[in-house]
């Protein structure tokens, strides 16, 4: 089995969508699909459970992605490592960014990059779903997100950043008329959920209750940026978001409300607290540095 083969069958075994598969290797649907069946013919059994539905492992799947994905991260670590080496580069960091807003915090990567030439410093989107695996499975050296984190096996670093909250909401709903939001709101009308998250940080972005101690309702499950937006986008839901998202992901379909009542969003640094290294700590020391930035709702 070829290296790229190899990539495809375990981008596909974490998906479970041959679409996205496809988009996240730059590649065509029928490249992967082509691929997963060689799989099986060499092994003549399926790996995937497809229907027109849904997409997913089976046992021979799951034993498979178990054994390969050690041997693949080695192999792609040791060419990582020699072509590093023939660039003069004698260490990675790999920043997993939580939040969309990677170009505003360019004052921390430039600075560290001109402190640490012989570093290389790579910024990676990171999920909100499950969101301390990607530091535990050692996917990224170092993680952006929201406080409150409270996690025997982390450490929590330096603040970069406090952001305001906004309320996103459809054009043609019925508070789109409105000039601010508030956390009252927000019991009224359903929000999106997301699955594996720690209750406690799930509750530090989104409260179970407003200050009266009526109940928000969370709804359906969402992965990704873009199912959320698309649900606010249909009045399905409402989401309340920080305001860099209003930026990064503005739309003519949605409106965003600030928030006269709700406290900012902290976003620090955190990272597995055995990880922890020379590299890692030259990054916490530039943002202590510079010191937090102050962004604005424009």
């Amino acid at each position: 089995m070829e290296l790229r083969d190899i990539e495809i069958f375990l981008v596909l075994a974490e998906e479970l969508h041959f679409g996205r598969t496809a988009a996240r290797l730059h590649v065509s649907q029928a490249r992967v699909s082509q691929a997963i069946k060689a799989q099986e013919r060499r092994l003549g059994a399926p790996l995937f459970d497809r229907t027109s539905r849904r997409v997913r492992l089976t046992p021979l799947g799951q034993q498979l992605r178990a054994d390969l994905r050690p041997v693949y991260a080695g192999l792609r670590d040791s060419l990582e490592r020699a072509h590093l080496a023939a660039r003069g580069i004698t260490a990675v960091l790999r920043v997993g960014m939580i939040p969309g807003n990677a170009h505003d915090l360019r004052a921390y990567w430039q600075t560290f990059r001109s402190r640490h030439p012989h570093w290389d410093l790579r910024i990676r989107h990171a999920p909100f779903t499950d969101p301390f695996a990607v530091l535990r499975e050692g996917t990224v050296d170092v993680l952006v997100t929201w406080l409150p984190v409270v996690e025997d096996d982390l450490t929590v670093g330096p603040v970069l950043f406090t952001d305001p909250r906004l309320l996103a909401v459809a054009v043609d709903h019925e508070l789109a008329t409105r000039s601010a939001a508030s956390i009252e709101m927000l019991a009224d009308f359903q929000h999106t959920d997301s699955p594996r998250l720690p209750g406690y940080w799930a509750d530090g972005f989104l409260p179970p209750h407003t200050p009266r101690g009526h109940r928000i309702v969370r709804g359906p499950l969402v992965t990704h940026m873009e199912e959320l937006l698309a649900l606010v986008s249909v009045g399905e839901v409402v989401n309340s978001l920080p305001a860099h998202s209003a930026r990064y992901w503005s739309r003519p379909d949605i409106a965003w409300l600030p928030f006269h009542d709700f406290e900012p969003l902290t976003y620090v640094l955190v990272w597995h607290t055995e990880a922890e290294n020379d590299v890692v700590r030259a990054l916490a020391q530039t943002v202590c540095d510079l010191g937090p930035l102050h962004l604005s709702l424009s």
